[in-house]
């Protein structure tokens, strides 16, 4: 039987990610009078675990979570909203700071972690303290450190707001503003950022040539550094102890602090390396500002311990050269178009 021109269209087109593909030959369909999202996927991908069940991803309910993620209003102070330490010009981080500032001139304990690509993991913060993305929502809104406020003083602030009424009762379909409507929208907004397009991305699809810089710090990076990075997510997500000295002020002994478990003890989650070039400070508490900083530390300054990954037992014998090609690599990791992309932008 003839394949219809419609299917071999689609078979036909370059697959740069399952959204561009179901975008392409199905129109997103109205779900009670809500614009469906398909959930981003590229290619070469896992299956995200996160896929949105219970809290159907759709553009109304993205835009309400975008729009609180930048409200001031989900502070007490009014001035710290979830933006002020995810900036989208360092892929969501903290951009060039240790330590997020919160309320009341407070410091948080750790670096804010970049926020993309979270549909595919189990366990957010650097110590994996919380397993979902509605409780991960929920912790800095009430702490003292963030953002200091609490559910009913949010509401207070924002429930006589007009627009923020029409669009709770669109996407909850109550005039009641609840608790559990604000952690839902700020999911879909955080649960939908999606980073795949970087010139590494680009060179996956045969779009781009690598440098011959870049080419040995890929080989490079194959070598020493992708069992706990891997493609394409460039983390395996797992908590490692990679021989940074306990700050003494801090005293932050990472996953242990939730496990009691001293075998836990100074292990923080592996980092992505995608958008690295951009979201310094690096580490959990932010104690590097460069890229050679970091990579110093893996040649020479990881401190032996009971808990230290094997992997790095006498470090990683690099080369001054070959620490630039390294880093020349790590750049090709910048996803400029994310950065810039409208879709998350401060609304207007």
């Amino acid at each position: 039987m003839r394949k219809s021109l419609l299917t071999i269209l689609c078979l036909s087109l370059p697959v740069i990610t399952l959204t561009y593909l179901l975008g392409s030959c199905q129109k997103e369909q109205p779900v009670n009078g809500l614009t469906l999202l398909e959930q981003e996927i590229p290619a070469g991908f896992p299956n995200p675990v996160y896929r949105f069940e219970g809290n159907h991803l759709t553009q109304e309910g993205f835009e309400l979570g975008r729009k609180l993620f930048y409200d001031g209003r989900l502070s007490i102070d009014n001035v710290h909203p979830c933006s002020s330490c995810h900036e989208q010009a360092a892929a969501f981080g903290t951009f060039e700071h240790d330590r997020s500032h919160g309320v009341n001139n407070t410091h948080t304990l750790r670096n804010a972690p970049v926020l993309f690509n979270l549909a595919w993991r189990n366990s957010f913060h650097w110590d994996g303290e919380f397993t979902s993305l509605y409780d991960e929502a929920a912790h800095p809104i009430h702490g003292a450190n963030e953002m200091g406020e609490t559910y009913e003083g949010i509401i207070n602030k924002i429930k006589e707001d007009a627009d923020y009424q029409e669009r709770f009762k669109k996407v909850f379909r109550s005039s009641i503003i609840r608790p559990e409507y604000i952690l839902k929208a700020l999911q879909q907004y955080t649960g939908y950022m999606v980073s795949a397009n970087s010139r590494y991305d680009k060179y996956k699809r045969g779009e781009v040539s690598f440098t011959l810089q870049e080419d040995r710090g890929y080989t490079i990076y194959k070598n020493s550094c992708a069992t706990c990075h891997p493609e394409p997510l460039f983390t395996d997500n797992s908590y490692r102890n990679i021989g940074l000295p306990v700050d003494n002020f801090l005293k932050d002994y990472g996953r242990m602090r939730i496990t009691g478990n001293a075998a836990d003890s100074l292990k923080f989650r592996v980092p992505t390396l995608r958008n690295t070039n951009i979201s310094s400070n690096y580490m959990h508490d932010g104690r590097f500002n460069t890229l050679y900083q970091c990579m110093t530390h893996y040649r020479t300054g990881v401190q032996p311990g009971p808990t230290v990954d094997p992997l790095l037992s006498g470090g990683i014998p690099l080369t001054d050269a070959q620490v630039n090609d390294v880093v020349a690599f790590l750049k090709t990791l910048t996803d400029s178009a994310f950065i810039k992309d409208s879709r998350f932008s401060r609304p207007r």
